[in-house]
């Protein structure tokens, strides 16, 4: 076994790798570039090595200082993690010629797999359903159409050396397809420096489900059940499950002996995943296969008992899986929700800044969270904006799903925008929770965008009873700062007897009444009664305790008088007063916000690109105005409406902060 085992690369995954090598006793190097010199996974591993500037061409995509900090520090392995160099056939060749260990799948096999092209040629030759499409090169957009017309609308461009979403465009037309090209095109060339675009049909109704797959190269290859990943968007996955609601087990058989015999086929050793897309008859078809360990292998490893990272390590070692496909038992259900720093009401757009709080929900058997961030790291423009992988196991999908549900209220961020609230939408509904998923359920749930979730009276009633015991628990406290500063003694709140407020939630009232009743409150309302017990104190960011008998968790944070509730993926005002307080606020006029629509303003911190319009003309709704990139992706800004540009506040080249002025129109 490895004494000494080398990360390339950073953030939860290295954070996460880290943690099995401590279990196993070995000894592990991290490596970090100049934004994450205060990184989570630097502080976690034994020792640290700078490899170089912030971009990640400066320092986690340089293989060479990889490299020579294996040998310096006297690594005899490297785990790849994902992205970065997980997948380049070139970097393990280069590790063999260094007398180094690739935890991971032999050169031949990434190659193989790496491009989607062969890829697909090898997999219809190793018996594998395939997607109908054009594999070979696409010279241009008119090409691109002859080829779309062919294979018949809609069909799906996508980017050879892809991955993670990027150079992946959907078109339905002529136009769509020169348009989806040119943009495929370049976020291939700026991703991965390689602009390669080939097509193929678009299945409709799509799932995206995916086989965990394990081979020790010395002839055991073994597959670990599927993982559903439909949830998605910008074709990137944002919540997945296993195993998935929609495959029975002879499906599931026959896509998992499919796998391991495209395994087979092309000698690969060590974790990998084989992902399909599957159709409303269970029809599946070859997608790609990802030659690396998977952002969600954390709910195979729920289901199934397994440590893949081990795995991963014992079979780079030279050691053979030690079970066979017989004894791979699935183990009730698990749910991963991916928490980015983004801002999901303006089409989930990055968000970066430093995570001023961060207080993640206590692990347990049922709940696991993996991350690379702690409170006070930042988030910046240089990587992908993932906070943390939560995720939740149960006996059950219910309660898999009613786990996250209570994870999510207790998971506390500030000082960035995060998708907690989508993700707490998305688990309380009736749709996801009926299992009823394809990759398009964000474009057809929310075909306007996601505007933030208004919680049902039955909840929104929760948070009325709350609210009174917040008030009363921080009139209590201000009692007891005044009673020291007069040296008495402040009221017991039994001796203060029933308690009348008005709670106005968004400014809508309800009188409620307070009494001490047992180890807790009884809050009787306008829309009835709960019992209360909660342990909560003024300054604490979660309300966690009881209500009527069910645990609830609620986050809080004061601004002035009012309270902000946050509660199954939605936030509250709510102001509590005396009553005749709450008659006279209810006078008070509502301040009305700026009017902004006369200004394109930049929905993202970002990097103008180009614009598409000069002061003084005449514009058409639809017409592109201007590109933003952010995160390697180019974002195209297009006019809402039929106007004239007054002025231009931006030029290309310009770095945008989240709204600020880009067009200004008359």
């Amino acid at each position: 076994m490895f004494e000494k085992i080398l990360i390339a690369n950073r953030g939860e995954i290295a954070c996460r790798v880290v943690k099995t090598c401590r279990r196993m006793g070995i000894a592990t190097v991290a490596v970090y570039s100049d934004a994450d010199a205060e990184g989570l996974h630097v502080r976690m591993a034994d020792e640290a090595v700078h490899i170089g500037g912030s971009a990640a061409a400066e320092s986690y995509l340089r293989a060479e200082r990889i490299i020579q900090a294996a040998k310096d520090t006297g690594a005899q392995a490297i785990h790849p993690g994902f992205g970065f160099l997980s997948e380049k056939a070139d970097f393990v060749t280069a590790l063999e010629a260094a007398g180094l260990v690739f935890i991971g799948p032999p050169a031949g096999a990434i190659a193989a797999m790496g491009d989607k092209i062969e890829s697909k040629r090898l997999a219809a030759e190793a018996g594998v359903s395939t997607v109908p499409g054009f594999m070979g090169i696409i010279e241009s957009g008119e090409q691109a159409v002859e080829i779309s017309r062919d294979i018949g609308y809609p069909v799906m461009l996508k980017a050879s050396a892809g991955g993670g979403g990027k150079g992946m465009r959907i078109a339905r037309s002529d136009q769509e397809v020169v348009e989806g090209f040119r943009g495929a095109q370049n976020e291939a060339r700026s991703s991965f420096g390689d602009d390669r675009v080939f097509i193929e049909k678009y299945v409709e109704q799509p799932r995206h489900i995916e086989i965990q797959v394990l081979a020790d190269g010395q002839g055991t290859t073994l597959y670990l059940g599927e993982r559903e990943c439909s949830i998605q968007r910008r074709h990137q996955k944002v919540i997945e499950e296993a195993p998935s609601p929609f495959i029975d087990p002879e499906t599931r058989k026959r896509m998992g002996e499919q796998s391991v015999a495209l395994c087979e086929a092309v000698g690969y050793t060590s974790a990998g995943t084989v992902e399909f897309i599957v159709d409303k008859d269970r029809n599946f078809y070859f997608l790609e296969m990802n030659t690396r360990l998977q952002v969600e292998h954390p709910v195979t490893e729920m289901i199934t008992g397994l440590d893949l990272v081990e795995w991963m390590i014992r079979i780079a070692a030279g050691e053979k899986l030690d079970f066979g496909q017989s004894e791979v038992k699935l183990d009730g259900w698990a749910i991963e929700a991916r928490v980015y720093a983004e801002d999901p009401v303006r089409n989930f757009l990055p968000s970066i800044g430093r995570l001023v709080q961060y207080r993640a929900p206590t692990e347990s058997k049922a709940v696991r969270v993996d991350t690379g961030v702690g409170e006070g790291s930042e988030i910046t423009m240089f990587y992908d904006p993932m906070i943390a992988k939560l995720a939740t196991w149960g006996d059950s999908r219910e309660a898999a799903v009613e786990e996250m549900r209570r994870a999510l209220d207790a998971f506390y961020i500030r000082g960035v925008n995060h998708n907690i609230p989508f993700l707490s939408a998305v688990m309380a509904a009736e749709r996801f929770q009926a299992g009823r998923l394809t990759t398009n359920y964000i474009a057809e749930e929310y075909p306007e965008g996601f505007q933030g979730r208004a919680l049902p009276d039955v909840q929104r009633n929760r948070l009325v009873a709350v609210a009174a015991v917040l008030q009363l628990r921080a009139e209590q406290r201000n009692a007891g700062i005044a009673a020291r500063d007069d040296l008495g003694a402040p009221p017991s709140l039994q001796a203060l007897g029933p308690i009348r407020r008005t709670v106005m939630v968004e400014r809508d009232p309800h009188a409620a009444t307070v009494t001490v009743e047992g180890e807790g409150f009884a809050v009787a309302y306008d829309g009835g009664r709960h019992h209360i017990e909660s342990e909560w104190r003024p300054g604490q960011p979660l309300f966690q305790g009881r209500l009527d008998g069910l645990p609830i968790t609620v986050q809080v944070d004061a601004a002035g008088p009012r309270w902000k509730l946050t509660h199954d993926g939605a936030t509250v005002d709510v102001l509590v007063l005396r009553p005749r307080l709450a008659e006279l606020a209810a006078l008070m006029p509502v301040k009305v916000p700026p009017d902004m629509s006369a200004f394109l303003l930049s929905p993202m911190p970002g990097l103008l690109v180009s614009l598409a319009v000069a002061e003084g003309q005449e514009i058409k709704a639809g017409e592109e105005l201007a590109v933003v990139e952010a995160m390697k992706m180019e974002n195209v800004l297009r006019a809402e409406r039929d106007g004239k540009v007054a002025k231009l506040h931006a030029a290309p080249g310009d770095n945008l902060s989240v709204d600020q002025a880009i067009i200004e129109f008359e």
